[in-house]
Order: structure tokens, then sequence, then C-alpha cells
């Protein structure tokens, strides 16, 4: 039996879900009913779907009383997930998320206690873990030994309005944080082995460091920060470094385009934007070269993500971005705005542990 699927958004990413990600799945699931605040969007996506006006929701409170399915898949701006959450937890009703659990820390834990007390299973999308390119970089590490430290660098020119995305970008207080480095915390727990114990730096705006908004050329498309330096010291006597930029204006490191180097003991693993995966090792006193052949999948990034999740709703194994597991990265990224706030290195497993959760 296909599984069925509350979908709540149909526009930006939402619609890659629809057409490409779970299109991928239409032998295994089908779309029970739409949700979307845009009546017109929704009645395009409904009718390419073939559903009637029956299934199509403008309310989820609605559509989560009258729809029956298997599972939900949440694809809208952060500040909406929870009462989603909380609605598909009433309903028993497994789930499928995009990033970051929350808006808020607040939010991300009364989402975790929602769906540990309802017992439903939760997923959520950390898409970037299964792209080629950091699945190649996984297999380099892995010949290298232990983890020393890791460097991350995700730098995008997205001073242009509307270039990073919807207008809520824009005009939120974490963009870069909230919306991109959650991949990007994520990856760096994925790539060094361990989860976070502390972090320390900052995130900021380059104008209004300097005193107002448009001091700084470019800067002023955001209202929130889109800048970050943070060092991270990983539960595995791993370090962590990484480097974020909204503004970038030189050389960029975009998205699927992200920079890591780590360094190990056996030698130093080092994907940039081309996509090449290298390994460099000291012999003889010389440094020597290697380059790794690309991984290949049949599922990769967000398809990979919706397959391990109808695999896990037929009785597969868990995967590994499920929620008490991400629960983890959104905990770094939380401590981290606050470290930058409050001007202090961060104790992220205490976060955890005071959240009654557990690290």
């Amino acid at each position: 039996m296909k599984k069925k699927c509350l979908m709540l958004g149909v526009g930006g990413m939402a619609h890659s879900w629809i057409f490409d990600f779970w299109a991928r799945q239409a032998q295994r699931m089908e779309f029970a009913a739409l949700v979307d605040v845009n009546s017109d969007a929704l009645k395009t996506a409904g009718e390419k779907l073939g559903l009637p006006a029956s299934a199509l929701f403008t309310d989820a409170e609605r559509a989560f009383e009258r729809v029956e399915a298997d599972f939900c898949c949440i694809v809208t701006p952060p500040r909406f997930h929870r009462i989603a959450v909380e609605l598909a937890c009433a309903r028993k009703m497994d789930i499928l998320s995009e990033k970051p659990i929350a808006a808020s820390w607040e939010d991300a834990v009364s989402i975790t206690q929602a769906v540990q007390k309802a017992g439903v299973k939760m997923m959520v999308t950390q898409n970037y873990r299964y792209t080629p390119r950091i699945l190649t970089l996984k297999t380099a590490i892995s010949q290298l030994g232990q983890v020393n430290y890791a460097v991350g660098r995700y730098a995008g020119d997205y001073r242009a309005r509307g270039s990073l995305g919807a207008d809520f970008l824009y005009q939120m207080a974490h963009p870069l944080l909230v919306e991109c480095a959650i991949h990007h915390f994520d990856q760096l727990r994925n790539l060094t082995g361990g989860d976070a114990e502390t972090v320390c730096g900052y995130e900021w705006h380059p104008g209004l460091a300097r005193g107002a908004q448009n001091s700084f050329e470019g800067s002023d498309a955001f209202a929130g920060q889109p800048c970050a330096l943070f060092v991270v010291q990983m539960s595995n006597g791993a370090f962590a470094h990484y480097e974020g930029s909204n503004v970038a204006s030189g050389e960029v490191n975009s998205w699927h385009r992200e920079a890591y180097r780590v360094e190990c003991e056996g030698g130093t693993a080092i994907l940039d934007r081309d996509d090449k995966v290298w390994i460099v090792k000291r012999e003889n006193g010389q440094s020597q070269a290697r380059e790794m052949a690309t991984v290949a999948v049949e599922f990769d990034g967000h398809a990979a993500i919706a397959n391990q999740f109808l695999d896990w709703l037929e009785g597969g194994a868990a995967p590994i971005t499920v929620l008490d597991d991400n629960l983890k990265s959104n905990a770094l990224l939380f401590a981290a705005i606050r470290a930058s706030e409050e001007k202090r290195v961060v104790n992220v497993r205490e976060m955890l542990t005071k959240a009654g959760i557990g690290a």
C-alpha cells in the first residue's frame, strides 16, 4: 500500500519536494492533501497532481482534522514548524520536516517533547549529508585516522534582495545561522564524528557593526546578521571552525559548493567548490596529493532523505537525521546565537541537559 502524505507547503522548496523528490517515490507514496496559505499556488499544484478541491486547504488545522494520512511533510518557514508538528502529534501522524527543527530553541525543545510523548516518527531534512561530494569526503576522512579539526566555509553573494530566496530570509534576525548554518553545523558534526560540547564566536551585520545598516556596501539587504565566525569543541577531542557569509564580495563557496578541510592524524582531506576531494599526506618531507574517486549513489540529497524516510516507515532502520539526533545540531545552532549575543563560551551539552532531553 502506498503511504499517504499530507503536504504542508507548495511553493519554493516545497514545489521541489512535490514535483521532484517525492515524484521519484511515486510507486511508494501519494498525496492525500496539500496545504498552503497561497490559494492560487495551492490550486495550481493541486491541478497538476489531479487532486480534488476537497484535498486543498489554506488552513493547516482544518487539514489535520479532515485528512487521513500516514505522514505529513512540513516545508514551511521555521516559525510555523511547531504548530504543524503539534497538530501531527495529536493525530499520531509521522513527520518529515525541513530544517531547522524550529525558529527558536524553545520551540525545538517543545517539538521534541511532543514527538516523544506521541510516540511518532520524525526525521529532519539534512540533505547535505547525502551529496556525492560529502559522501566522498567522508570516505577520504575514514582513511586518515582520527580527526584533529575541521574547517568549514560557506560564502554566498546574496546582497541583491531576493537572491537568497523568500523575503522573510531578509527580514529575520538570524538569516545566516537559522536558515543556512544549520546545514553546516550539522555537517561539522558529520565530518568530525563528534557532538558539540561548547561553542564561542560571533554573528554580525557588517553595516550595523559600523553604525548604520547601509554603511557597508550591500549589507543593507539584510535586517539581521548575515555573517558569522565560530569555534566548536567536539565531544571526541576534535575541534571545528566555521566561517559563514551571505554578503560575500569575492570568492564564493555557496550552496553545494561549500569548502571543507579536515585535518586528521594521517593526513588532510580537502573539498572545495570544484567538487573534487583530495587527500594530502606528508611523505619523506614532501606533500603528496591524491584525488578521490567520486562516490556514486542511487539517491542523493533530498531524494536520499525521501527514500530513507519511506524505508523507515516501512519497517527499515532509523535514518541518521532522526529528530533526537538532529536536535544536537539545532542545539549547536541556538548555542551559537547565544554565544554571540552574550559574548561568552556556551556549553551545548548543558543546554540539552537543562531542556530535560539529554545529550
